[in-house]
């Protein structure tokens, strides 16, 4: 009984990851590792945020569409708590944030994920 509790356990741990280029997104646990270095916690915004443009890779999605997936709100106005957090996320997931090489900005209309490296993966 004790293999099939760990073998599920294994299960629902990895069913919780996302994985796209370097990064590594623990949704669980909220973190987020990038390469070889020491997993970061993220808040549980930032987590939803990089979650959605993960599972998102390659489509611009509209400040609009990110504010009510993230934040559930259905607001076409101001959207700097937007901003806001994807600068957190870029400070996170970039090595420049003012040279992104994962999240970039799609002026007037919102943001686009697109690692240069490997497809998406839900491991």
């Amino acid at each position: 009984m004790a293999d099939r509790k760990k073998s599920t356990d294994r299960k629902r741990s990895s069913d919780n990851c996302l994985r796209c280029a370097d990064l590594v997104l623990d949704l669980s646990m909220h973190q987020l590792t990038k390469g070889d270095s020491a997993p970061q916690h993220l808040t549980p915004k930032e987590c939803r945020l990089l979650e959605t443009f993960m599972r998102n890779r390659g489509d611009v999605l509209s400040r609009k569409f990110l504010m009510r997936e993230v934040w559930e709100y259905d607001y076409d106005g101001d959207t700097r708590t937007l901003e806001v957090h994807v600068s957190w996320l870029r400070s996170k997931i970039e090595d420049d944030s003012s040279n992104p090489r994962y999240l970039h900005t799609v002026r007037g209309t919102g943001y686009w994920f697109e690692p240069n490296q490997n497809a998406l993966e839900e491991s």
